[in-house]
């Protein structure tokens, strides 16, 4: 028991003198630049999330004239769909209607059936058609209409390369006023990219021929990246 106390001994005066030896490098001077990026594109899909609420006093009938609405717009959702376009269930609920007054207790007064259909189309120019056609057969509510690009990435990319650029020229700026220069790039990291969806005028608009109209609008990718880069005399 002892040798081994010993050896624990000398194993710990030994890493000490091997630190006092070889000390740590100290960092290299360095600016930190951040800059952003932001590219516009005009969106080519569409998601629409359309609703069917029934109500009745009793689940079974709230179910029961929920499910008969929302085939019917199903059915001629399918009829006025483009080609390519994807129709699929994105949310059910039958749930308790409940009522109280100022001096009674909450009481079931019925039951409330929810059915929400979510609708992906590429051809922007039938959204407003889409809708009318729901709403004509039964839908009660449109939930959102989501406008995106099929091809993010490709944008994200190019605010990638603008952020950077301008993180690099905000560097240079500061070696410079420094009196120093830029030397090899010591980091690079990224904020989360976000999606902005930028309408130019209102989402629905009332036609002459009381029609639902849709501006998309454009989208913003926008990116922001921070850099570290060594400065040199």
């Amino acid at each position: 028991m002892r040798r081994v106390g010993a050896f624990a001994t000398i194993f710990l005066l030994t890493g000490t003198f091997l630190t006092a030896q070889y000390p740590q490098r100290p960092e290299k001077p360095a600016v930190r630049a951040t800059g952003e990026g932001t590219v516009s594109a005009k969106p080519d899909r569409a998601q629409i999330q359309i609703g069917v609420v029934t109500e009745a006093t009793t689940a079974q009938a709230a179910a029961s004239q929920n499910a008969k609405q929302t085939t019917e717009v199903i059915a001629e959702l399918r009829r006025v769909l483009p080609a390519g376009a994807d129709l699929q269930t994105s949310g059910y609920s039958l749930q308790p209607n409940y009522r109280s007054g100022p001096r009674e207790a909450p009481r079931i007064v019925g039951y409330i059936a929810s059915n929400t259909v979510r609708v992906t189309i590429d051809d922007l120019t039938s959204v407003g058609k889409v809708i009318d056609a729901a709403t004509a057969t039964g839908a009660n509510q449109i939930r959102g209409i989501h406008f995106m690009v099929k091809d993010e990435q490709a944008l994200r990319a190019q605010a990638l390369r603008a952020a950077v650029a301008q993180a690099r020229r905000n560097a240079e700026a500061m070696a410079s006023g420094l009196g120093l220069k830029l030397g090899q790039v010591l980091s690079v990291e990224e904020a989360a990219p976000v999606v902005v969806p930028r309408f130019e005028r209102a989402v629905a608009l009332a036609a002459a021929a009381d029609t639902t109209t849709i501006e998309p609008g454009t989208i913003d990718v926008r990116a922001q990246v921070t850099i570290t880069v060594e400065i040199v005399p």
